[in-house]
């Protein structure tokens, strides 16, 4: 088995059948097979080969994740994909790890992914990220009271300028942004997609617009995919957008946009949920964690962390479970190590150990999700791998305290 960079003209068709047999395109759907190509332009690449053929791709993007008000490098493990052939084999968990060894040798300082289960990308390091809420709304039982101006049309065409707004737009901590490829990627893939939107002045910039999916035909359920908006104006514009297609279509599916309750914006929504119960077109509210992290340069991590309050300052004896599955030559073997570590105005990490301070030990995967903001220390004391005195434990809840990080990107 060797494990190499993808070539398109040796691997595109060995590519798209591992991707057919995962059900991730559809045999014969050119539109989606055109996505692809592109979606591979957006980073890293590789394959491991079995007999010849490649039969497990992984695939990176290097972007930046948005740490309070910092951005940090950041590498998103954007596919894991293995063809029926070679299931079983150990190929996708070490073709994973070495993508993200590449990209942190690279000099990303975070990886990102969105996971199928959770447990399997704990065995890179990876631990489990904050809630998504999944909204299915009525767009006409939206509250918003205000008349939009009349936007444009964009279309698939218009990627440039769409990636352009996305990666404008604001934001909030734990948001990401990814490479242009991606977006084109994503507007190429989405079914009867379509974009409503506002441009700056005269020109071809768009000030904020909104990405659909309509998936459902007239009726819906319609997805959106995403909102560009810059300030609190620019979302009631696009909220009032979508109320305007209420009149035909019947539900619209939204991840809950960071900092916004979006029940505060329906009317009688508990009511709906009633009535729509077990229908095509039922109106509810659904929470998952689907996506993970892990740190992979402790230092610059911990340097973005500027935080309000009193200094803290512990030793840290990390453990990073990705060295078992990269090659012994390996020029990034993971984060595993003691540091000593300061939290405050002015954070840091630095290789060694203090007497004089108390230690936390924590897998990578735990310190991750403390350092983010996922849940505090002394709950992931209970269900986690983290553990350290409860004094140390409630002065770190007290001095972490963070919005909850939501990437604002679907990966």
């Amino acid at each position: 088995m060797e494990f190499r960079s993808y070539e398109a003209e040796r691997d595109r068709e060995a590519v798209h059948r591992i991707w057919r047999e995962c059900g991730w395109i559809e045999p014969g759907n050119e539109q989606q097979d055109r996505g692809l190509d592109v979606f591979i332009t957006a980073g890293r690449a590789l394959v491991a080969d079995v007999d010849g053929d490649a039969e497990c791709m992984v695939t990176t993007a290097l972007g930046d994740l948005r740490y309070l008000d910092e951005d940090i490098p950041f590498s998103c493990v954007t596919a894991v994909t293995t063809s029926h052939v070679a299931r079983k084999r150990g190929l996708a968990g070490r073709l994973t790890a070495e993508a993200v060894a590449a990209d942190a040798a690279a000099g990303a300082a975070v990886s990102g992914l969105g996971m199928f289960e959770q447990g399997y990308y704990n065995r890179l390091g990876f631990g489990s990220g904050a809630y998504n809420h999944w909204l299915h709304f009525d767009p006409a039982h939206l509250t918003v009271d205000r008349k939009p101006p009349v936007p444009v049309r964009i279309a698939v065409d218009d990627w440039e300028a769409v990636h352009a707004n996305r990666a404008q737009r604001s934001r909030a901590h734990g948001s990401c942004n990814l490479p242009p490829a991606f977006t084109r990627a994503e507007m190429i893939w989405s079914k009867n997609g379509f974009g409503l939107g506002y441009k700056k002045g005269d020109g071809n910039e768009l000030s904020h617009h909104v990405w659909l999916s309509a998936e459902g035909g007239e009726p819906g359920p319609y997805h959106l995919l995403w909102l560009a908006y810059r300030d609190a104006e620019q979302f009631l514009d696009l909220m009032a957008l979508v109320k305007s297609l209420g009149d035909q279509v019947r539900l619209v599916r939204i991840i809950e946009p960071a900092g916004i309750q979006m029940q505060d914006l329906l009317r009688r929504p508990f009511q709906l949920r009633t009535s729509t119960q077990k229908s095509k077109f039922e109106n509810t509210m659904r929470a998952a964690a689907y996506w993970q992290m892990r740190i992979l340069d402790v230092p610059a991590c911990l340097k973005a962390a500027k935080l309000r309050g009193d200094e803290l300052r512990f030793n840290l004896a990390l453990t990073d479970p990705i060295a078992d599955l990269l090659p012994a030559d390996a020029s990034w073997r993971g984060v595993a190590g003691d540091y000593v570590v300061t939290l405050g105005p002015s954070s840091g990490a630095e290789a060694g150990v203090d007497a004089a301070l108390p230690t936390l030990n924590a897998s990578v995967g735990a310190f991750t999700r403390m350092w983010l903001g996922v849940r505090p220390a002394t709950g992931l004391a209970i269900t986690d791998g983290l553990s350290g005195p409860p004094e140390l434990l409630d002065k770190l809840d007290e001095t972490l305290r963070l919005p909850d990080p939501t990437p604002d990107w679907d990966f």
